[in-house]
C-alpha cells in the first residue's frame, strides 16, 4: 500500500496591511481621492488592494412642510455617503511619509488603521 504526499504551496503571508477608508458625500470627489492615493502608493512600488467601493449609506428625513396645520404636506430629504476601501500590502516608511503629506480636498474623511 503506498501512500501519496501531496505538497500544497503556501501562500506568502501579510506582515503589515494598511487599511485606508474614504467617506464623502460626493462620488467624484472620493473617487479622486482614491485615484490620488492608489497612484501615490504604486509610485513607490508597493501592492495595493482597491479602491472597493462599500455599499452607499442612506439617511433620509421627512420634514412637515408646515408647523400648524397641513400635516400631509410632508419633504423628504436624503444624505448620501460614499465610501471606498483601499488595502495597501507590506507598507515601507517611504509609502507613509507619502501618505501623512498628502493633501486631500475638503469633504473627504480619511480614516487609517494598520
Amino acid at each position: 500500500m503506498s501512500t501519496k504526499v501531496i505538497k500544497k504551496e503556501k501562500e506568502p503571508e501579510l506582515k503589515q496591511r494598511l487599511r485606508i477608508k474614504l467617506r464623502a458625500y460626493d462620488y467624484k470627489v472620493i473617487d479622486n481621492s482614491a485615484k490620488q492615493i492608489v497612484d501615490t502608493v504604486l509610485r513607490h512600488g508597493v501592492e495595493v488592494l482597491g479602491p472597493v467601493p462599500l455599499p452607499t449609506e442612506i439617511k433620509k428625513y421627512t420634514v412637515n412642510r408646515s408647523s400648524f396645520v397641513h400635516k400631509d404636506a410632508r419633504e423628504q430629504f436624503e444624505i448620501r455617503i460614499h465610501k471606498r476601501l483601499i488595502d495597501i500590502l507590506n507598507p515601507n516608511s517611504n509609502v507613509i511619509d507619502a501618505l501623512m503629506n498628502l493633501t486631500l480636498p475638503a469633504g473627504v474623511d480619511i480614516e487609517i488603521k494598520m
